[in-house]
Protein backbone atom coordinates (compact mmCIF):
# COMPACT_ATOMS: atom_id res chain seq x y z
CA UNK A 1 0.00 0.00 0.00
CA UNK A 2 1.08 3.57 -0.58
CA UNK A 3 1.46 5.07 2.92
CA UNK A 4 0.84 8.53 1.52
CA UNK A 5 -2.65 7.55 0.33
CA UNK A 6 -4.93 7.06 3.30
CA UNK A 7 -8.13 6.28 1.38
CA UNK A 8 -8.76 5.14 -2.18
CA UNK A 9 -12.23 6.29 -3.22
CA UNK A 10 -13.86 4.18 -5.95
CA UNK A 11 -16.37 5.99 -8.17
CA UNK A 12 -18.20 3.69 -10.65
CA UNK A 13 -19.58 5.76 -13.53
CA UNK A 14 -22.10 5.04 -16.27
CA UNK A 15 -24.13 7.73 -18.07
CA UNK A 16 -24.42 10.03 -15.09
CA UNK A 17 -23.42 13.42 -16.52
CA UNK A 18 -26.26 15.19 -14.72
CA UNK A 19 -25.04 14.32 -11.23
CA UNK A 20 -21.32 13.63 -11.71
CA UNK A 21 -20.02 17.19 -11.09
CA UNK A 22 -21.73 17.36 -7.69
CA UNK A 23 -20.23 13.99 -6.77
CA UNK A 24 -16.69 14.93 -7.86
CA UNK A 25 -16.89 18.34 -6.20
CA UNK A 26 -17.63 16.64 -2.88
CA UNK A 27 -14.55 14.43 -3.33
CA UNK A 28 -11.89 16.87 -4.50
CA UNK A 29 -12.84 19.21 -1.65
CA UNK A 30 -12.47 16.59 1.10
CA UNK A 31 -10.72 17.86 4.23
CA UNK A 32 -8.64 14.67 4.16
CA UNK A 33 -6.20 15.47 1.38
CA UNK A 34 -4.28 12.16 1.27
CA UNK A 35 -6.81 10.37 -0.93
CA UNK A 36 -6.93 9.06 -4.46
CA UNK A 37 -10.13 9.22 -6.49
CA UNK A 38 -10.42 6.29 -8.89
CA UNK A 39 -13.07 7.03 -11.52
CA UNK A 40 -14.14 3.90 -13.43
CA UNK A 41 -15.97 4.85 -16.62
CA UNK A 42 -18.01 1.84 -17.72
CA UNK A 43 -18.44 2.76 -21.38
CA UNK A 44 -20.63 5.82 -20.81
CA UNK A 45 -22.32 7.16 -23.93
CA UNK A 46 -22.92 10.65 -22.57
CA UNK A 47 -20.38 13.30 -21.49
CA UNK A 48 -19.33 11.52 -18.29
CA UNK A 49 -15.82 10.74 -19.55
CA UNK A 50 -15.26 14.33 -20.66
CA UNK A 51 -16.33 15.55 -17.21
CA UNK A 52 -13.90 13.17 -15.49
CA UNK A 53 -11.02 14.29 -17.71
CA UNK A 54 -11.80 17.93 -16.97
CA UNK A 55 -11.55 17.30 -13.23
CA UNK A 56 -8.45 15.10 -13.60
CA UNK A 57 -6.65 17.89 -15.45
CA UNK A 58 -7.01 20.04 -12.33
CA UNK A 59 -6.45 17.39 -9.64
CA UNK A 60 -3.70 14.78 -9.94
CA UNK A 61 -5.36 12.63 -7.26
CA UNK A 62 -7.97 11.60 -9.82
CA UNK A 63 -7.13 8.35 -11.64
CA UNK A 64 -9.20 7.27 -14.65
CA UNK A 65 -10.08 3.74 -15.73
CA UNK A 66 -11.85 3.97 -19.08
CA UNK A 67 -13.22 0.70 -20.42
CA UNK A 68 -15.96 -0.81 -22.52
CA UNK A 69 -19.23 -1.48 -20.73
CA UNK A 70 -18.85 -4.63 -18.63
CA UNK A 71 -21.08 -3.96 -15.64
CA UNK A 72 -20.84 -2.71 -12.07
CA UNK A 73 -19.07 -5.73 -10.60
CA UNK A 74 -16.21 -5.68 -13.09
CA UNK A 75 -15.87 -1.91 -12.69
CA UNK A 76 -15.52 -2.23 -8.93
CA UNK A 77 -13.03 -5.09 -9.20
CA UNK A 78 -10.83 -3.05 -11.53
CA UNK A 79 -10.98 -0.18 -9.08
CA UNK A 80 -10.05 -2.45 -6.16
CA UNK A 81 -7.05 -3.81 -8.07
CA UNK A 82 -5.81 -0.30 -8.76
CA UNK A 83 -6.39 1.03 -5.22
CA UNK A 84 -3.21 1.71 -3.24
CA UNK A 85 -4.74 3.43 -0.21
CA UNK A 86 -4.68 2.08 3.32
CA UNK A 87 -8.47 2.03 3.26
CA UNK A 88 -11.03 1.85 0.45
CA UNK A 89 -14.21 3.91 0.21
CA UNK A 90 -17.00 3.90 -2.37
CA UNK A 91 -19.09 6.83 -3.61
CA UNK A 92 -21.65 6.18 -6.33
CA UNK A 93 -21.47 8.77 -9.09
CA UNK A 94 -25.03 10.03 -8.58
CA UNK A 95 -24.47 10.57 -4.84
CA UNK A 96 -22.30 13.00 -2.92
CA UNK A 97 -20.62 13.08 0.48
CA UNK A 98 -19.94 15.60 3.25
CA UNK A 99 -16.56 17.32 2.97
CA UNK A 100 -15.24 16.01 6.30
CA UNK A 101 -16.54 12.46 5.80
CA UNK A 102 -13.31 10.63 5.01
CA UNK A 103 -11.32 12.57 7.59
CA UNK A 104 -13.73 11.44 10.30
CA UNK A 105 -14.05 7.85 9.03
CA UNK A 106 -10.28 7.43 8.70
CA UNK A 107 -9.74 8.92 12.15
CA UNK A 108 -12.08 6.33 13.66
CA UNK A 109 -10.45 3.49 11.71
CA UNK A 110 -6.98 4.37 12.97
CA UNK A 111 -8.02 5.12 16.55
CA UNK A 112 -9.77 1.77 17.02
CA UNK A 113 -7.71 -0.34 14.59
CA UNK A 114 -10.72 -1.80 12.77
CA UNK A 115 -11.25 -3.48 9.42
CA UNK A 116 -14.52 -1.66 8.69
CA UNK A 117 -16.01 1.64 9.75
CA UNK A 118 -19.66 2.00 8.79
CA UNK A 119 -21.85 5.07 9.11
CA UNK A 120 -25.46 6.00 8.54
CA UNK A 121 -26.51 7.95 5.45
CA UNK A 122 -29.16 10.40 4.27
CA UNK A 123 -31.78 9.81 1.62
CA UNK A 124 -31.48 12.69 -0.82
CA UNK A 125 -34.18 14.00 -3.17
CA UNK A 126 -33.04 15.93 -6.22
CA UNK A 127 -36.36 17.62 -6.93
CA UNK A 128 -36.54 18.99 -3.37
CA UNK A 129 -32.80 19.75 -3.15
CA UNK A 130 -32.72 18.39 0.37
CA UNK A 131 -32.23 15.30 2.50
CA UNK A 132 -35.01 13.08 3.69
CA UNK A 133 -34.69 10.51 6.46
CA UNK A 134 -31.48 9.41 8.11
CA UNK A 135 -30.95 5.65 7.85
CA UNK A 136 -30.48 4.81 11.58
CA UNK A 137 -29.28 1.28 10.85
CA UNK A 138 -27.60 0.40 14.13
CA UNK A 139 -28.60 -0.58 17.64
CA UNK A 140 -27.94 2.37 19.96
CA UNK A 141 -25.78 0.22 22.26
CA UNK A 142 -23.59 -0.82 19.33
CA UNK A 143 -22.61 2.60 18.05
CA UNK A 144 -19.31 4.23 18.94
CA UNK A 145 -17.68 0.93 19.92
CA UNK A 146 -15.90 -2.02 18.29
CA UNK A 147 -18.08 -5.06 17.57
CA UNK A 148 -17.54 -8.53 16.13
CA UNK A 149 -20.10 -9.28 13.34
CA UNK A 150 -20.00 -12.96 14.30
CA UNK A 151 -21.66 -12.07 17.58
CA UNK A 152 -24.07 -9.49 16.13
CA UNK A 153 -25.68 -11.37 13.25
CA UNK A 154 -28.38 -8.77 12.69
CA UNK A 155 -25.80 -6.63 10.86
CA UNK A 156 -26.08 -9.05 7.94
CA UNK A 157 -29.74 -8.12 7.51
CA UNK A 158 -29.27 -4.37 7.45
CA UNK A 159 -29.29 -2.52 4.12
CA UNK A 160 -25.92 -3.25 2.45
CA UNK A 161 -25.16 0.43 1.70
CA UNK A 162 -21.54 -0.51 0.96
CA UNK A 163 -20.87 3.13 0.07
CA UNK A 164 -21.47 4.31 3.65
CA UNK A 165 -18.32 2.62 4.93
CA UNK A 166 -14.56 2.35 4.49
CA UNK A 167 -12.71 -0.98 4.38
CA UNK A 168 -9.10 -1.72 5.17
CA UNK A 169 -7.47 -2.56 1.86
CA UNK A 170 -5.26 -5.40 3.10
CA UNK A 171 -8.31 -6.95 4.82
CA UNK A 172 -10.19 -7.08 1.50
CA UNK A 173 -7.19 -8.56 -0.31
CA UNK A 174 -6.39 -11.14 2.39
CA UNK A 175 -9.96 -12.46 2.34
CA UNK A 176 -10.43 -12.41 -1.46
CA UNK A 177 -13.36 -10.03 -1.20
CA UNK A 178 -14.36 -9.09 -4.73
CA UNK A 179 -17.55 -8.36 -6.61
CA UNK A 180 -19.38 -10.78 -8.89
CA UNK A 181 -18.18 -9.57 -12.32
CA UNK A 182 -20.91 -11.08 -14.50
CA UNK A 183 -21.85 -8.66 -17.34
CA UNK A 184 -25.26 -7.09 -16.85
CA UNK A 185 -25.61 -8.45 -13.33
CA UNK A 186 -27.06 -6.37 -10.51
CA UNK A 187 -27.24 -6.29 -6.70
CA UNK A 188 -23.52 -7.05 -6.29
CA UNK A 189 -23.53 -4.92 -3.16
CA UNK A 190 -25.35 -7.74 -1.35
CA UNK A 191 -22.61 -10.28 -2.02
CA UNK A 192 -19.77 -7.89 -1.22
CA UNK A 193 -21.48 -6.89 2.03
CA UNK A 194 -22.00 -10.51 3.14
CA UNK A 195 -18.37 -11.41 2.47
CA UNK A 196 -17.22 -8.42 4.52
CA UNK A 197 -19.32 -9.32 7.57
CA UNK A 198 -18.47 -13.02 7.31
CA UNK A 199 -14.73 -12.32 7.57
CA UNK A 200 -14.47 -9.09 9.59
CA UNK A 201 -13.61 -9.39 13.27
CA UNK A 202 -13.38 -5.72 14.22
CA UNK A 203 -16.02 -3.30 12.94
CA UNK A 204 -17.06 0.10 14.19
CA UNK A 205 -20.48 1.70 13.70
CA UNK A 206 -20.87 5.45 14.00
CA UNK A 207 -24.27 7.07 14.34
CA UNK A 208 -23.12 9.97 12.18
CA UNK A 209 -24.24 10.20 8.55
CA UNK A 210 -22.11 11.58 5.73
CA UNK A 211 -23.28 10.27 2.38
CA UNK A 212 -26.33 11.63 0.54
CA UNK A 213 -27.98 8.71 -1.26
CA UNK A 214 -29.95 9.96 -4.25
CA UNK A 215 -33.44 8.48 -4.40
CA UNK A 216 -34.71 9.88 -7.69
CA UNK A 217 -32.17 9.08 -10.40
CA UNK A 218 -34.36 7.58 -13.16
CA UNK A 219 -31.38 5.75 -14.67
CA UNK A 220 -30.68 3.75 -11.51
CA UNK A 221 -33.87 1.68 -11.60
CA UNK A 222 -33.47 -2.11 -11.36
CA UNK A 223 -37.13 -2.87 -12.03
CA UNK A 224 -36.48 -4.90 -15.14
CA UNK A 225 -37.65 -8.38 -16.06
CA UNK A 226 -34.33 -8.69 -17.88
CA UNK A 227 -32.70 -9.13 -14.48
CA UNK A 228 -34.89 -11.96 -13.24
CA UNK A 229 -32.03 -14.13 -12.00
CA UNK A 230 -29.48 -11.53 -10.88
CA UNK A 231 -30.45 -11.95 -7.21
CA UNK A 232 -30.05 -15.72 -7.42
CA UNK A 233 -26.65 -15.39 -9.08
CA UNK A 234 -25.46 -13.08 -6.31
CA UNK A 235 -26.38 -15.50 -3.54
CA UNK A 236 -24.94 -18.43 -5.48
CA UNK A 237 -21.66 -16.49 -5.54
CA UNK A 238 -21.79 -15.95 -1.77
CA UNK A 239 -22.51 -19.66 -1.25
CA UNK A 240 -19.51 -20.53 -3.44
CA UNK A 241 -17.35 -18.15 -1.40
CA UNK A 242 -18.45 -19.57 1.95
CA UNK A 243 -17.83 -23.14 0.83
CA UNK A 244 -14.41 -22.23 -0.55
CA UNK A 245 -13.43 -20.52 2.72
CA UNK A 246 -14.86 -23.27 4.93
CA UNK A 247 -17.45 -20.88 6.38
CA UNK A 248 -20.66 -22.59 5.29
CA UNK A 249 -21.31 -24.33 8.60
CA UNK A 250 -20.99 -21.03 10.44
CA UNK A 251 -23.00 -18.86 8.04
CA UNK A 252 -25.13 -21.27 5.98
CA UNK A 253 -28.38 -20.59 7.83
CA UNK A 254 -27.78 -16.85 7.78
CA UNK A 255 -27.19 -16.98 4.05
CA UNK A 256 -30.36 -19.02 3.50
CA UNK A 257 -32.48 -16.54 5.44
CA UNK A 258 -31.08 -13.65 3.42
CA UNK A 259 -31.37 -15.55 0.14
CA UNK A 260 -35.08 -16.25 0.49
CA UNK A 261 -35.85 -12.82 1.86
CA UNK A 262 -34.26 -11.38 -1.29
CA UNK A 263 -36.08 -13.92 -3.45
CA UNK A 264 -39.42 -12.70 -2.13
CA UNK A 265 -38.41 -9.09 -2.73
CA UNK A 266 -37.52 -10.11 -6.30
CA UNK A 267 -40.89 -11.78 -6.84
CA UNK A 268 -42.68 -8.66 -5.58
CA UNK A 269 -40.95 -6.37 -8.10
CA UNK A 270 -41.32 -8.61 -11.19
CA UNK A 271 -44.30 -8.83 -13.52
CA UNK A 272 -46.60 -11.78 -12.85
CA UNK A 273 -45.18 -13.76 -15.78
CA UNK A 274 -41.58 -13.20 -14.72
CA UNK A 275 -42.43 -13.88 -11.06
CA UNK A 276 -43.92 -17.26 -11.98
CA UNK A 277 -40.80 -18.07 -13.99
CA UNK A 278 -38.54 -17.08 -11.11
CA UNK A 279 -40.76 -19.15 -8.81
CA UNK A 280 -39.29 -22.29 -10.40
CA UNK A 281 -35.88 -21.23 -9.11
CA UNK A 282 -37.32 -20.54 -5.66
CA UNK A 283 -38.82 -24.02 -5.36
CA UNK A 284 -35.69 -25.69 -6.72
CA UNK A 285 -33.39 -23.87 -4.31
CA UNK A 286 -35.79 -24.51 -1.43
CA UNK A 287 -35.62 -28.25 -2.02
CA UNK A 288 -31.84 -28.28 -2.50
CA UNK A 289 -30.95 -26.16 0.49
CA UNK A 290 -33.36 -27.99 2.78
CA UNK A 291 -31.76 -31.29 1.74
CA UNK A 292 -28.31 -29.87 2.48
CA UNK A 293 -29.45 -28.94 5.99
CA UNK A 294 -29.23 -25.15 5.82
CA UNK A 295 -32.94 -24.41 5.98
CA UNK A 296 -35.16 -24.40 9.05
CA UNK A 297 -38.85 -24.13 8.14
CA UNK A 298 -39.88 -23.10 11.64
CA UNK A 299 -37.27 -20.40 12.10
CA UNK A 300 -36.40 -19.08 8.64
CA UNK A 301 -35.46 -15.49 9.38
CA UNK A 302 -38.01 -15.43 12.18
CA UNK A 303 -40.81 -16.05 9.70
CA UNK A 304 -43.85 -17.99 10.88
CA UNK A 305 -45.84 -20.46 8.85
CA UNK A 306 -48.51 -19.68 6.24
CA UNK A 307 -47.68 -16.02 5.66
CA UNK A 308 -46.53 -14.33 2.47
CA UNK A 309 -42.90 -15.42 2.60
CA UNK A 310 -43.65 -19.01 3.53
CA UNK A 311 -46.23 -19.17 0.75
CA UNK A 312 -43.90 -17.69 -1.87
CA UNK A 313 -41.14 -20.16 -1.08
CA UNK A 314 -43.29 -23.27 -1.12
CA UNK A 315 -46.02 -22.32 -3.62
CA UNK A 316 -44.75 -19.40 -5.74
CA UNK A 317 -47.56 -19.52 -8.30
CA UNK A 318 -50.14 -19.21 -5.55
CA UNK A 319 -48.14 -16.36 -4.04
CA UNK A 320 -48.25 -14.50 -7.36
CA UNK A 321 -52.02 -14.87 -7.44
CA UNK A 322 -52.31 -13.48 -3.91
CA UNK A 323 -49.66 -10.81 -4.43
CA UNK A 324 -52.12 -7.86 -4.63
CA UNK A 325 -53.38 -8.69 -1.13
CA UNK A 326 -49.85 -8.92 0.24
CA UNK A 327 -48.94 -5.65 -1.43
CA UNK A 328 -51.82 -4.03 0.39
CA UNK A 329 -50.40 -5.29 3.67
CA UNK A 330 -46.97 -3.99 2.70
CA UNK A 331 -48.40 -0.52 2.12
CA UNK A 332 -49.91 -0.69 5.58
CA UNK A 333 -46.54 -1.79 6.96
CA UNK A 334 -44.81 1.22 5.37
CA UNK A 335 -47.42 3.56 6.81
CA UNK A 336 -46.94 2.04 10.25
CA UNK A 337 -43.16 2.22 9.88
CA UNK A 338 -43.29 5.98 9.36
CA UNK A 339 -45.52 6.36 12.38
CA UNK A 340 -43.20 4.31 14.57
CA UNK A 341 -40.10 6.10 13.32
CA UNK A 342 -41.43 9.39 14.63
CA UNK A 343 -41.98 7.88 18.06
CA UNK A 344 -39.10 5.42 18.26
CA UNK A 345 -36.39 5.95 15.59
CA UNK A 346 -33.65 3.44 14.99
CA UNK A 347 -33.15 -0.27 14.55
CA UNK A 348 -36.02 -1.45 16.73
CA UNK A 349 -38.57 0.36 14.60
CA UNK A 350 -38.90 -2.76 12.46
CA UNK A 351 -39.82 -4.98 15.39
CA UNK A 352 -42.34 -2.46 16.66
CA UNK A 353 -43.69 -1.96 13.15
CA UNK A 354 -44.39 -5.67 12.82
CA UNK A 355 -46.31 -5.66 16.10
CA UNK A 356 -48.23 -2.55 15.08
CA UNK A 357 -49.19 -4.05 11.74
CA UNK A 358 -50.56 -7.13 13.48
CA UNK A 359 -52.83 -4.91 15.53
CA UNK A 360 -53.90 -2.73 12.62
CA UNK A 361 -54.55 -5.46 10.06
CA UNK A 362 -57.69 -7.20 11.31
CA UNK A 363 -58.05 -9.11 8.06
CA UNK A 364 -54.64 -10.72 8.37
CA UNK A 365 -55.86 -13.75 10.30
CA UNK A 366 -58.62 -14.38 7.78
CA UNK A 367 -56.20 -14.06 4.89
CA UNK A 368 -53.72 -16.48 6.41
CA UNK A 369 -56.47 -18.97 7.20
CA UNK A 370 -57.54 -18.96 3.54
CA UNK A 371 -53.93 -19.34 2.40
CA UNK A 372 -53.42 -22.26 4.78
CA UNK A 373 -56.47 -24.04 3.39
CA UNK A 374 -55.21 -23.51 -0.16
CA UNK A 375 -51.77 -24.78 0.79
CA UNK A 376 -53.23 -27.95 2.29
CA UNK A 377 -55.32 -28.48 -0.85
CA UNK A 378 -52.29 -28.06 -3.11
CA UNK A 379 -50.12 -30.27 -0.90
CA UNK A 380 -52.80 -32.95 -1.05
CA UNK A 381 -53.09 -32.74 -4.85
CA UNK A 382 -49.31 -32.93 -5.29
CA UNK A 383 -49.03 -36.16 -3.27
Amino acid sequence: MNSRVKISVLVPIYNVEEFLPECLDSLVRQTLKEIEIICINDGSKDDSLAIIKKYAAKDKRIKIIDKENSGYGDSMNQGLKKAVGEYVGIVESDDFIDLDAFEKLYGIAKKFDVEVVKSNFYEYFTDKHKDGDKSNMFLPQETDKVIDPREERHVFYEQPSIWSAIYRNDFLKANDIWFLPSPGASYQDAGFNFKVWATARRAYFTNEAFLHYRQDNPNSSVKSDGKIYAVRDEYDEVERYLKEKGLMEEYGHTLTAMRFSSYIWNMRRLTSKAAREFGKTVKKDYARIKKEGYLDDEGLDGIGRHNAKDLAIKHPNLYVAFRPLHEGRNRLRKFASKAVRKVLPGYRQRINTINLVKNLSKSQAELEEKIEKLEKTIDKEQK
